[in-house]
């Protein structure tokens, strides 16, 4: 197998997926690709959903064009490969074409990066636990996300779900740069027991702007230098004792700025929190004002 295979919108995957014999999608050059190695476009192209099972990288270019999915009534990307492994996605455009399933689904790995991607319009309502995300991650055996420079928007459920199998499982996202818009249930959810840092992103439109959540394990998030803003709620905390910290962030001009069921924010004095409908100033002993 080459290291480094090649897709084109004009290849075919009967091809070797070389420089100047291309495949046609991802899934025929995954097979022709060894562990550890690349695939990149040659130029703009919709190249199919594809199932990743080993540590690998796909490469949609830039200086040539922008590579696509689309995955209209299906998963746009499943992540389901070793657990020692490192999976990287970077300059992809996945559309869920208003049927789709989920963007990427994270099953398996150790560590997963997605760089500068756009994942929109999945939107099934099938039912299925995926159904509707832009990314799930839900792996049972633990490991590390990044998500960087993404956009991630007009999805039915959430942009970015992070959601170990229990609270034992040690799952952590650190999420930079990107913008989650749009979303019909909420931008960020970090559930179940998930350590998750968020950072110079916008959430903007979406029911919920980030949920934090702990129905089992202990569940942190923490929200530096973001704008959180025009959500029907901003910030949520609710069920078990779950966390957030606030720092250097701007929560304005939500029906509700900060919810909290339960659980405990704590709000650094470089905060903006106004212009909410509710919520700009949480009851006493759920936010603790820091220095």
């Amino acid at each position: 197998m080459a290291t480094r295979t090649w897709v084109s919108g004009v290849g075919d995957d009967v091809n070797p997926c070389s420089r100047t014999a291309p495949c046609k999608t991802f899934a025929g050059a995954i097979s022709k690709t060894a562990a550890g190695g690349e695939i990149d476009a040659l130029d703009p192209g919709g190249f199919g959903a594809v199932t990743i099972t080993k540590g690998i990288t796909l490469d949609g270019g830039t200086g040539s064009g922008w590579a696509s999915i689309l995955a209209s009534g299906t998963n746009g990307i499943i992540i389901n490969a070793g657990i020692n492994d490192t999976v990287t996605l970077r300059n992809l455009s996945i559309n869920g074409a208003g049927t789709g399933l989920c963007g990427i689904r994270i099953l398996q790995a150790r560590a997963v990066f997605v760089e500068n991607c756009e994942i929109f319009g999945f939107k099934s309502t099938s039912g299925a636990a995926d159904a509707g995300r832009g990314i799930r991650d839900a792996r049972t055996g633990g490991g590390i996300l990044f998500v960087t420079n993404c956009t991630i928007r007009d999805n039915i459920q959430t942009g970015i779900v992070i959601q170990p199998s229990t609270g034992s499982t040690r799952l952590t996202a650190t999420i930079d740069n990107c913008w989650l818009q749009g979303n019909g249930n909420g931008g960020l959810a970090a559930l179940t027991g998930c350590r998750v840092i968020i950072s110079n992103s916008i959430i903007t439109s979406n029911t919920i702007g980030i949920a934090v959540e702990q129905s089992a394990g202990v569940t942190e998030c923490n929200v530096t230098n973001c704008v959180i803003a025009h959500n029907a709620t901003g910030l949520l905390l609710q069920t078990g004792a779950p966390s957030a910290r606030l720092s250097d962030t701007t929560i304005v001009n939500n029906n509700a700025g900060i919810q909290i069921t339960s659980g405990v924010v704590a709000t650094w004095q470089n905060n903006k929190i106004a212009a909410n409908a509710t919520g700009n100033d949480p009851s006493p002993g759920a936010v603790i004002t820091q220095k």
